[in-house]
């Protein structure tokens, strides 16, 4: 099989890339990325002389680049997104034309070309927010609160779309929030992590109260993998680690492992349309095609914060990075 893997420079896309030349050796991954200020090469330097591995610089709104690559290719799984969602809030039309643009444009050639599978990667935060209690479900309505939620939900709807009217062959994914190595340091776990390691306070929006559901990496890309060959066409697998923390509690975690206090927290005011709680439910993805979660959140935490605290000068470099873009821009 040969894939197409878009956003494959960032977080979860260099994971699966990474995950699936290890479990599927003989498969052939073109990783199209634009290099944004979260994506990151250097984030598959240990697969880069891999003979299935291909990297081509690029957008994924650039039409006649994506015609030319998707003719090579039997699948696509769309990982491409602006995802910070207070980054949303400030340029929201950045996120329309990446998230929202971009899925379109791989989907129309996807259409014309005859691909085999689109498999379109999402976030549950298009189902809005939920109460103290409950989880959402695949037939959950979409609810979306940000520019960023509103971008995913969106792409999904015309996903969907393409399926309802081209009978384009796809599949949809929507994770709950992710946690691992190589995510980039806007996120919360690598953020908190970094912003310690100067000795500086992290900020904690609002009361910290927040729930959120939390998923490890390569859990998530083995769930990608077995939605991409054994998911039913047309239908929506939710994914979820069944780890639902308060952002409170995910701040003491790392406190308590890098050996500071309650003194490090500073409160901020909570961004608007914040949402409460989210909690997904992996009934569907379980009972059909039997996947679950592998890692403990125990497990997962700590492999976690591990990795951050021995790869320091990944984080200084994206920092430098990220400031070299802003400088571009």
């Amino acid at each position: 099989m040969k894939i197409l893997v878009t956003g494959g420079a960032g977080f979860i896309g260099s994971c699966f890339i990474r995950h699936e030349l290890k479990k599927h050796p003989d498969y052939k991954i073109i990783n199209l990325d634009a290099l944004t200020y979260c994506g990151n090469i250097e984030n598959l330097k240990d697969i880069e002389n891999n003979p299935h591995y291909k990297f081509i610089h690029g957008n994924i709104c650039d039409k006649s680049l994506v015609r030319e690559i998707i003719k090579e290719v039997d699948c696509v799984i769309n990982f491409a997104a602006e995802s910070h969602v207070d980054n949303s809030i400030k340029t929201p039309e950045i996120f329309v034309e990446t998230n929202v643009s971009g899925t379109l444009n791989l989907l129309q050639a996807s259409k014309e070309l005859g691909i085999e599978r689109f498999l379109q990667v999402s976030t549950d935060e298009v189902y809005g927010t939920l109460g103290k209690d409950g989880y959402f479900y695949e037939t959950t309505p979409l609810a979306p609160n940000s520019p960023y939620s509103a971008s995913k939900a969106s792409a999904d709807l015309l996903v969907r779309a393409y399926h309802e009217t081209f009978k384009l062959p796809v599949l949809n994914t929507r994770c709950s929030n992710n946690y691992g190595p190589y995510q980039y340091p806007e996120k919360l776990i690598p953020y908190f992590i970094s912003k310690l390691l100067k000795n500086e306070k992290v900020p904690v929006y609002g009361d910290g109260l927040n729930v959120r559901d939390w998923l490890y990496v390569y859990d998530h890309c083995e769930a990608i993998d077995t939605v991409l060959h054994k998911g039913k066409i047309g239908e929506v697998y939710n994914i979820g680690g069944h780890n639902e923390k308060t952002n409170m509690e995910i701040t003491h975690l790392i406190l308590e492992a890098m050996g500071k206090d309650e003194t490090s927290i500073e409160y901020v005011k909570d961004r608007p349309g914040h949402d409460r709680r989210y909690a997904i439910s992996n009934d569907k993805i379980t009972s059909e095609l039997g996947w679950q979660p592998s890692i403990t959140f125990e497990e997962g935490i700590k492999l976690t914060i591990d990795w951050y605290l021995n790869n320091q000068e990944w984080i200084h470099s994206i920092e430098n990075k990220k400031l070299n873009y802003a400088k571009e821009k």
